[in-house]
């Protein structure tokens, strides 16, 4: 991902807007066509629902550019990467229908707008696979994410920034810092959703470009950590992106994360997937605002898009059941 990144920025214009007024750039393309050509390797018969396509690169002269980052950065080949080759796997996709499938499920970059702005900023890629309707597996990481700093002594160095999240089903969800992936002697750690059971104590994840606040209707909110009062909600401004707000829900740093759906925006498969099966694994829960599992297969077609009632709820799981109830009784109060 590094590397991709640094290729990003070799080039003038490299940062285009998408028909959604969204940002894409020509890592997002690279990151899914490397992903995909791993999986094309391993698992062949699977194929991938994933954010890009090869539409939008032929359509804006970057087929050339977004082959470059990836043979730069492809694993050992038998043979050299074609043009036809990089665009047949970021487009590679499956026939689906009514019943159960099996799928992966990317998203080369969730929180592009993020991404862009390099520095400290958070992004995460996220990779699921469901089978037969179901999410098994799951990892999305984070290279800018910071792990919590150690009690001080004075001689501690911070750690270096990155995360892996890891989840399956039946097996929890552990996670590693980047740097430590190949070591071996640096143990994976369990995540667990936190702890908190009333909805003013919990902590819940926002945009930081966000203007309005769930819950605001009737409690007041804060930003200080440092200084929550007895009727106060603690917001906790995160990244623009879905993906970010289910690895701080996972991890226990955050306790709620609420989207509302929008009838100018359909809400996307891969915003989601990854994130599902992290926080269910970490003991946490995610349902349509009906209380419902999401419906992975309303999407027949493509397998693309999700039409949850409402929206979707993601919390610790010992206060989904009371703001289910407050979405039921007050809808309004959700921005």
């Amino acid at each position: 991902m590094i590397q991709v990144k640094r290729s990003l920025f070799t080039s003038d214009g490299m940062i285009l807007e998408k028909n959604d007024q969204t940002p894409v750039t020509i890592a997002d393309f690279g990151v899914q066509a490397l992903i995909s050509l791993e999986l094309g390797k391993l698992f062949p018969s699977i194929p991938l629902v994933a954010e890009e396509d090869s539409a939008f690169l032929r359509s804006n002269n970057l087929v050339d550019a977004v082959v470059n980052v990836v043979t730069d950065n492809a694993s050992c080949q038998d043979k050299a990467l074609t043009q036809g080759d990089v665009v047949e796997a970021i487009d590679r996709r499956g026939e689906f229908g009514p019943k159960p499938a099996t799928y992966w499920v990317l998203d080369p970059i969730d929180g592009t707008l993020e991404f862009v702005k390099g520095s400290e900023a958070l992004y995460v890629v996220g990779l699921a696979l469901v089978v037969e309707g179901q999410i098994v597996l799951g990892v999305m990481g984070c290279p800018k994410w910071r792990a919590d700093k150690p009690t001080s002594t004075g001689h501690e160095h911070e750690p270096e920034p990155g995360i892996i999240m890891a989840a399956h089903i039946g097996c929890g969800t552990w996670a590693k810092g980047l740097p430590n992936l190949q070591n071996q002697t640096v143990n994976w750690t369990q995540c667990l959703v936190d702890g908190y059971s009333l909805v003013h104590k919990g902590r819940f994840c926002i945009s930081e470009s966000q203007t309005s606040l769930p819950l605001s209707s009737l409690f007041g909110s804060t930003t200080d950590v440092d200084n929550v009062g007895d009727e106060e909600v603690l917001l906790l401004p995160t990244c623009c992106g879905s993906l970010c707000k289910y690895l701080m829900v996972a991890s226990g740093r955050a306790s709620v994360f609420i989207q509302r759906t929008r009838v100018d925006r359909v809400i996307k498969v891969w915003d989601h997937a990854v994130g599902v099966i992290c926080v269910h694994e970490a003991g946490g829960k995610v349902t349509d605002w009906n209380g419902d599992q999401l419906d992975l297969a309303a999407d027949e077609v493509e397998r693309k898009a999700l039409f949850p009632p409402g929206g979707i709820l993601v919390s610790n799981n010992s206060l989904h059941q009371e703001i289910l109830q407050i979405i039921a009784s007050k809808p309004s109060v959700i921005s």
